[in-house]
């Protein structure tokens, strides 16, 4: 329990757990449970929550805690004992209706791709005889699996929370702890994964008798999450990119559009590259979903193209044309609250994820659970070749999905998402016109399974093809590269920051706001000082050049990608650098991948790495534009970490992060906090993030009537486009807008804020002027309250 304390001094005051269900044994993130019945003894435990939970009532702490419901761990049949009883009673088994099964594939029997090459079976008890499950190699999973999976996941197996046995069942636990008080707050895993969201949460909203929900919905620009849904709102990726654009040169589009364009042979449309990867991933390792989608479908279809054939008037011929072209091609669960329940608790400042929270459930002279691992299965992800070429109902599908514009729709909501896709289909394939047309109604139609059954698996689709493919081939500005966010969409302005900022006052109000998580490409700080680049374009080039020169790579534009995660990251250890550039490669999938290593092209990528330690020259190169840049990433760094603490929902602050975070992907973003050591500085109070962070967080949760709106405050004067500063109803916060801009124009001079009154500092404590020179004297960002106000 030495860990709360620590966060109570800081500011927090909801800690935010990891999944705490029995998971797999030797699971280091929890999202693999195998029995949501209890809570796992390998963290705590019941003992271990309720220590926890009186520990933090004690603090007046909340306590959030991340849920699963789309999925349960499978990859040891033994410790999960539905997953057991399916495979050993096949459709009879009481349990067979809580997995999403195809049972109508593969006559009856669950398909296990668990083989080896050389036809070994894997060393896990399974029930005898194998009357009612096929054990095959890995490689038949990805085209022939019959049963819904997290995203490529054979491991990982989808449940019917749709079903209200299947959910009274999967959620008692959850109940409990609302009941007994030792929980607030959930946040809801992948809820795109599910058959009806919504139903869900309503479900859900019952269970907890209305308590703070956020659910992990990745949202594209422009999107809006549905305001049906019984949530306080999103994890904040959508924010995230919001926070981080505003924060890039408008100026330094064209010059990185055109070393991208140099280095990948010609310029890059990002929608045609989605598009492609995307095709390849319901081609390749989604195939056996796609197929699932077809197989409900082929009666209907046929008989569509039927009708139509019957209705279709007679070719019309010209005489002398030759003969040739005549020839044409359910309910939610009971409720199990009273309707008046009271209104939900809401965190009034701030969350800390995972690490903290894992540990905290555990005595403290108890070993500390591992840190969560990658929730990849690094094995048959990368979408490089399609294994044979499908029928034409299958390539339909296929090309309807890989054109998808956003995650997924919820019929009849985001009908127009799915007329967009179909309409992009068609003028891509006007070969599949036919095909198309007797598909709109049915994936169209709520009710229909093969539109059900889509409508899961188009998120699935979009994450594999673009953030775990895509954002590994593109480019120009990697910070850009962030879940929820389209790469391709540069720089915003402050005026745009201040429209989206009010709507999300008025819309979502109690959202998260994240801007570093456990499944984030690049930690804030990591792409605060690559969102510099943007303002030194011509720098970064011949820095890159001389880098690309020196340590050749097969792939320049690969090179570009790998060589930011080193700035971004720097001084990184050589063993991470290594572990990203692997994974960033296999991801990419276009030279090498995780199926099917291509020994040469990463020996080459992997001396590159090498290099930056081993060569002078190399070294020097590095070091040389990190300097450069590293003060401008600092000031982005923690103009980050004050937006997101101040704006408009509730703020997030992934384990560590309250100290300088330069982690690239996962498991990098997953290594253990040293807590001994924030301890200490923050009662040293020097360290310039870790005091942003503590005052924001400590006048968000001391004084939150000063936190309940957003008008923008207007700078003027020679610098005032470096300026975003915004009222939240009495406290003000000021940061900088592309710091070597200000440096280059001399500084702030006579720039101005609309302040009337006078303003104190609360970070310094300092009384200042409407001088931005003045505000930001300490550092490059600034938390005012009025002078005769309270801190």
């Amino acid at each position: 329990m030495r860990v709360l304390p620590y966060l109570h001094d800081l500011g927090v005051d909801w800690v935010y757990l990891s999944p705490i269900l029995q998971a797999a044994a030797g699971s280091s993130h929890g999202y693999d449970v195998v029995d949501p019945s209890r809570v796992d003894s390998s963290r705590g435990g019941p003992e271990g929550l309720l220590a926890l939970s009186t520990e933090a009532r004690r603090l007046g702490m909340g306590v959030l805690v991340d849920i699963v419901p789309n999925h349960m761990g499978v990859a040891t049949p033994a410790e999960n004992a539905w997953w057991w009883d399916v495979l050993r009673l096949g459709r009879s088994s009481a349990y067979s209706a809580a997995f999403d099964i195809d049972w109508e594939a593969h006559g009856g029997r669950v398909l296990l791709p668990v083989l080896g090459d050389d036809g070994d079976r894997p060393d896990t008890a399974l029930p005898e005889p194998a009357e009612h499950y096929e054990l095959v190699s890995w490689r038949r999973g990805d085209a022939e699996l019959n049963y819904r999976r997290f995203f490529t996941i054979t491991t990982l197996a989808g449940v019917r929370v749709e079903e209200p046995w299947v959910f009274t069942e999967s959620h008692r636990e959850i109940g409990r702890w609302f009941a007994e008080g030792l929980v607030d707050g959930l946040r809801v895993d992948h809820p795109d994964g599910l058959l009806d969201p919504g139903a869900y949460l309503d479900d859900l909203a019952r269970l907890t008798g209305g308590a703070y929900v956020v659910v992990e919905k990745i949202l594209e620009p422009h999107e809006t999450l549905p305001t049906s849904w019984a949530t306080a709102g999103t994890t904040g990726y959508d924010v995230l990119g919001v926070i981080d654009r505003v924060l890039v040169d408008p100026a330094g589009q064209a010059p990185l559009d055109a070393l991208e364009s140099r280095l990948r042979g010609g310029p890059v449309s990002w929608p045609d590259l989605t598009h492609d990867t995307r095709r390849a991933v319901a081609d390749g390792p989604l195939l056996a979903e796609v197929r699932r989608i077809a197989r409900s479908l082929v009666d209907d279809v046929a008989r569509a193209n039927s009708l139509v054939e019957e209705a279709a008037p007679a070719p019309l011929v010209e005489e002398a044309a030759p003969a040739s072209s005549l020839v044409e091609e359910g309910a939610p669960a009971s409720s199990l609250v009273e309707e008046d329940a009271p209104a939900p608790l809401v965190p009034a400042s701030s969350l800390v994820e995972e690490g903290a929270p894992a540990s905290s459930l555990v005595e403290e002279d108890a070993p500390a659970p591992l840190v969560p691992a990658p929730l990849v299965e690094e094995g048959a992800l990368a979408p490089v070749s399609k294994p044979s070429e499908p029928n034409e109902l299958e390539d339909a599908i296929a090309e309807v999905l890989a054109n998808f514009p956003v995650y997924r729709s919820y019929l009849p909501i985001g009908r127009e998402h799915l007329d967009h896709a179909l309409a992009e289909a068609r003028s891509r394939r006007p070969d599949l016109a036919h095909t198309l047309e007797a598909l709109a109604p049915l994936l169209a139609d709520p009710t229909h399974p093969a539109a059900r059954c889509f409508q899961q698996t188009s998120g699935m689709v979009m994450a594999k093809g673009v953030e775990d493919c895509a954002f590994y081939r593109y480019s120009r500005l990697t910070s850009l590269n962030e879940v929820g966010g389209d790469p391709s969409a540069y720089a915003i302005s402050v005026a745009e920051f201040h429209d989206a900022m009010g709507h999300r006052q008025r819309d979502w109000p109690e959202a998260l706001t994240a801007t570093t998580t456990h499944d984030t490409k690049r930690s804030e700080d990591a792409r605060a000082r690559i969102a510099v680049l943007a303002e030194v374009p011509e720098l970064w080039e011949a820095t890159l050049d001389r880098l690309l020169d020196l340590a050749p790579l097969p792939d320049p534009g690969f090179g570009a990608l790998l060589w930011q995660a080193v700035i971004g990251s720097w001084p990184a250890s050589r063993e991470r650098l290594h572990t990203y550039a692997e994974k960033a490669m296999r991801e990419a999938g276009d030279h090498t991948a995780w199926t099917d290593p291509d020994p040469a092209y990463e020996r080459a990528v992997h001396a590159a790495v090498d290099a930056a330690f081993d060569s002078a020259e190399v070294r020097s190169a590095v070091e040389s534009f990190v300097a450069e840049i590293d003060e401008a990433g600092r000031s982005n760094g923690l103009a980050v970490k004050l937006l997101a603490l101040t704006l408009p929902g509730v703020p997030d602050v992934y384990q560590g992060s309250e100290l300088w975070d330069r982690s690239l992907a996962d498991p990098d973003n997953r290594r253990p906090v040293d807590y001994d050591d924030r301890v200490a500085l923050l009662a040293d109070g020097a360290h310039p993030k870790l005091r942003v962070t503590s005052s924001a967080l400590r006048l968000r949760r001391d004084r939150p009537e000063l936190f309940t709106a957003y008008v923008p405050v207007l700078a003027s004067g020679p610098a005032a486009d470096h300026v975003v500063a915004y009222d939240r109803g009495g406290a003000v916060a000021v940061v900088t807008r592309l710091p070597l801009g200000v440096a280059r124009g001399n500084g702030w001079g006579e720039t101005r804020l609309d302040l009337p009154g006078r303003w104190r500092e609360v970070i310094s404590g300092r009384p200042v002027t409407d001088l931005v020179a003045d505000v930001l004297r300490d550092l490059p960002v600034a938390l005012l309250v009025q002078e005769d106000g309270r801190s």
